[in-house]
């Protein structure tokens, strides 16, 4: 097939990329490359696969309306993976405005190219953060999600809801993904994992919110990828026992899936830092704080639906995927051991 693939250079998007073409895939993968984090290691995941024959960068922001409409004209996508947007619930609190071009306005571009140009399936990244205030564990699919608690939320709630939109007006079929704290290799440095190894490693305290009492769905990438990727084959067709007296928000009339994407297996934030202390080799120096603007205590994917449609299973507990997590950061920063200075490591981060 001949895929889309925007956010090509991101932790999900390179992973994928990769997979899509070992299977014989044609990818057009689409980055503007912005400098949220460290651009060479956006570069580093590039060059994992770049100088393949099969795949070609279009180095596009997705909110420039002329360039994407052009880059669809010029190709057939048969799907499109929407992997770009602006991460990070902490970072919306004081950057609202990336988030409206990107995540809104980008995302509009994306349904737009798709339905002028005929694309099979759409499929995009959504997020747990859409549960927003919800406390009944596990989250399912079905539930109420008008209740965002940051814009981040917000607008991945939003990308849903114009999908459906264009799934209902010009049968576009479309998959949203609602992904649920995903870790591992090559992973963003402003994530978790990759800010608790820097501190540790350097011997500065590491901040733990919600003292420490935090549960997450911890869900390795590869899992998500392979989740991605089985979703991708599968285009969902139109619900005709769906019901606007009884409205489910998982479906719609039009050929329109929403699918939790986790673990199921959630870890007290506590127990996540122990595995990686076991792993470094040495204990972090924590330093307890309350729950920040836009978090939530505890995430759980139901994720039932997914695994019925799709035969999707998670097989990756967060003792291995930290694990290589670890052995990727340090091979990747070149560290004889895990006790190299913080000053080393901040000039190659």
């Amino acid at each position: 097939m001949k895929i889309m693939v925007t956010g090509a250079a991101g932790f999900i998007g390179a992973k994928l990329c990769q997979l899509l073409l070992d299977r014989g895939d044609s990818v057009i993968g689409v980055d503007n490359l912005n400098d949220y984090y460290d651009v060479r290691l956006k570069c580093s995941r590039l060059e994992l696969f770049e100088s393949h024959t099969a795949f070609e960068l279009q180095t596009i922001d997705i909110s420039d309306r002329e360039a994407m409409s052009l880059l669809f004209s010029q190709y057939g996508f048969d799907v499109v993976v929407n992997l770009a947007a602006q991460a990070g619930v902490r970072y919306s609190i004081e950057n609202p405005a990336t988030y409206i071009d990107t995540n809104l306005v980008g995302f509009g571009n994306i349904l737009e190219g798709c339905r002028a140009s005929g694309v099979k399936h759409l499929v995009y990244a959504s997020s747990s953060s859409v549960y927003g205030a919800n406390t009944r564990l596990p989250f399912s699919e079905h539930m109420d999600v008008d209740h965002p608690l940051s814009l981040y939320g917000a607008t991945k709630r939003a990308n849903e809801l114009m999908a459906h939109v264009y799934s209902h007006l010009f049968a576009l079929p479309s998959t949203g993904l609602r992904f649920f704290t995903v870790y591992g290799p090559w992973g963003r440095p402003d994530m978790a994992l990759f800010k608790f190894t820097r501190g540790i490693l350097a011997g500065e305290p590491i901040p733990i919110y919600g003292h420490g009492q935090m549960i997450r769905d911890f869900t390795y990438i590869d899992d998500i990828v392979r989740g991605v990727i089985e979703v991708m084959d599968r285009v969902p067709p139109a619900s005709i026992s769906w019901s606007g007296t009884d409205p489910d928000p998982a479906a719609g009339a039009g050929p329109f899936r929403l699918y939790n994407i986790g673990n199921s297996r959630p870890v007290e934030l506590l127990r996540y830092i122990e595995v990686l202390e076991e792993c470094l080799g040495k204990k972090a120096i924590k330093q307890m704080l309350p729950m920040q603007d836009g978090d939530v205590r505890a995430t759980n994917a139901d994720v039932s639906n997914l695994e019925r449609d799709t035969g999707y299973r998670p097989t990756t507990p967060v003792e291995i995927g930290i694990r290589q997590f670890v052995d990727w950061y340090s091979d990747y920063y070149q560290l004889r051991d895990y006790g190299r200075s913080v000053s080393d490591q901040s000039r190659q981060i």
